[in-house]
């Protein structure tokens, strides 16, 4: 269960994708990863106190349902099922041009071919997603872990060839160079990076102590994603100089290149592959889960209710990487419109799902204060006050996007992707049966909140 907290917020958006970051806001974007790591962190306090009082295999959805209403465990279920099956398409097909590399076939069969596996991983059981997991994020720590140790020698001057030097913070144009309003702007890219974590509480429902699990998990293992974070941020930008070339395609073989360890590209690119391998395993995971408990409640076509032998939810896997396949042929077929069109679609999705998550855990907290306090054995800090300073950030993000030029069309398409679901609901509830207002699940027998066994 740590290891897949660790595993579900360090991905590819670390390792490649913190170079936009860099290049936004200079140095300073020590302070953005700091920003948007807080408010991830908060997040997920206020997510493993409803975990931890109630666990349940749809997690945010099954308590916007309890705490707000129907529409929003609907609504908040079906845009995050859609969020990742999008990133199911997007991963395989990250892997694949890694891949490409090494291996002489069409990107396009290497993508499939990465789906079949980890969809294959994911039908076994529950136990070999968790295996798998654990390795990749074992992979991709220890490859974080080596960078601090080495990168801080170098900076401290106790690496071979290395001086004690800080220079590269301020020589460059200072060091916000580009004001600090690009800090904010740069908030937005990162706040992406973090996105995963929530699914060790997805995760907790199948465990053998879903409330201990989680407990550890949105504490000690978050506080560790964020030194990882900013840590390996800050010895970044203390080595390469922001404003380099380099530093926009890879900023941590950039890195690794000025400390001069032979064949850092190449393990990097594996690091980067594994990294993605991780986050398509838990993609096609966290995927049929909540397809699973929508399901439950009746806002999902039964059949996706059915389980194997070993308790594996297939039909709700097989439906999300469906969804997957098409994507990678549009991948190819349609790179810049279709294809281009339904990533953006999901882009703002997180954001909307935190500030649900902070609404909820508002109403549930009071509701479990007068009927229940005794299950509040975690609790979120200096509530409802942080609450509502956490939900303003994510809101902040929200008006951020539509500002910038860059970040606008994700957020308009995102916002077309609510207006379909919340029509969606709208169609269900006048030709659906009655919706569920609980978060428990219609058929208690069919569909208990622990979809898989152990």
């Amino acid at each position: 269960m740590a290891m897949i907290a660790i595993g579900g917020a360090i991905g590819a958006g670390l390792f490649v994708g913190s170079g936009s970051v860099i290049k936004t806001a200079g140095p300073a974007a020590i302070v953005s990863y700091c920003l948007a790591g807080a408010l991830v962190l908060c997040t997920m306090r206020m997510l493993g106190e409803m975990v931890v009082a109630r666990p349940s295999s749809g997690s945010f959805s099954d308590y916007a349902r309890s705490a707000i209403g129907p529409w929003a465990g609907f609504t908040i279920g079906w845009l995050y099922w859609y969020y990742y099956v999008i990133i199911v398409a997007v991963e395989a097909v990250a892997g694949a041009a890694i891949l490409h590399a090494w291996i002489d076939l069409p990107l396009w069969v290497l993508a499939m071919a990465l789906m079949a596996v980890m969809t294959a991983t994911n039908l076994l059981s529950v136990k070999s997603f968790g295996e798998f997991e654990f390795w990749f994020s074992s992979v991709k720590v220890a490859a974080i872990i080596a960078f601090l140790v080495v990168g801080g020698l170098h900076v401290f001057g106790a690496w071979p060839g290395s001086s004690f030097d800080f220079s590269n913070l301020t020589s460059h144009g200072g060091f916000a160079p580009n004001g600090f309003t690009s800090i904010f702007s740069a908030i937005v890219v990162v706040i992406f990076a973090f996105g995963g974590a929530e699914i060790v509480t997805i995760a907790a429902a199948e465990s053998k102590e879903p409330e201990r699990s989680v407990a550890k998990a949105t504490t000690g293992i978050i506080w560790r994603i964020i030194l990882f974070y900013v840590g390996s941020i800050f010895l970044v930008v203390t080595i390469v100089p922001w404003d380099g070339a380099e530093v926009l395609a890879s900023p941590y073989v950039a890195a690794w290149d000025i400390i001069g360890l032979p064949g850092a590209g190449t393990v990097m690119d594996i690091v980067i592959l594994t990294a993605v391998l991780s986050v398509l395993n838990s993609s096609v995971y966290v995927s049929s889960r909540m397809l699973f408990a929508l399901a439950a409640h009746g806002d999902a076509p039964k059949w996706s209710v059915r389980t194997s032998r070993r308790n594996v939810p297939v039909r709700a896997i097989l439906a999300g990487t469906v969804v997957g396949w098409v994507s990678v042929v549009l991948a190819y077929l349609s790179p810049d419109t279709v294809f281009t069109y339904l990533v953006n679609s999901s882009g703002a999705i997180a954001i909307f799902m935190y500030v649900m998550i902070g609404a909820s855990q508002l109403r549930m907290r009071r509701r479990l204060e007068r009927e229940a306090p005794e299950r509040l054995t975690l609790r979120m800090w200096l509530f409802p006050y942080l609450t509502w300073v956490v939900m303003a950030g994510f809101v902040a993000v929200l008006v951020a996007m539509a500002v910038i030029d860059d970040q606008r069309t994700q957020l308009f398409t995102s916002l077309g992707s609510l207006a379909v679901v919340l029509a969606a609901y709208g169609l269900r509830r006048v030709y659906g049966p009655r919706p569920v207002h609980s978060g428990e699940p219609r058929d208690p027998e069919a569909a208990p909140e622990s979809v898989v066994t152990p």
